[in-house]
């Protein structure tokens, strides 16, 4: 059995992993609705189909994205951040 775990939402994105009941959430799903634009291609390089995916994503929700996904995976320190309870940190009981 699989539940949608929420990471991040706006008004036309959801950022989420499906996570099973006996694991750790391996992958990361993205589903936009609406995007400004988008474009599916397939193309065979060298003998090699690569598939790939393209879409418009407004800045406003990248930084959102972005920002939970950080706190989600506890990466503040990675990306040059405070590491601990400091604000904006996904163990600040302030927010």
């Amino acid at each position: 059995m699989s539940a949608k775990a929420s990471i991040a939402s706006g008004e036309n994105f959801h950022l989420y992993n499906e996570e099973l009941i006996s694991d750790n959430p391996r992958s990361v799903f993205l589903t936009l609705e609406n995007p400004p634009s988008f474009e599916l291609s397939k193309d065979i390089f060298q003998g090699n189909v690569i598939e790939s995916f393209t879409a418009e994503i407004p800045s406003e929700a990248m930084d959102e994205m972005a920002i939970a996904w950080i706190k989600h995976r506890k990466l503040q320190g990675a990306v040059g951040g405070p590491v601990g309870q400091e604000w904006g940190s996904p163990d600040c009981e302030w927010q």
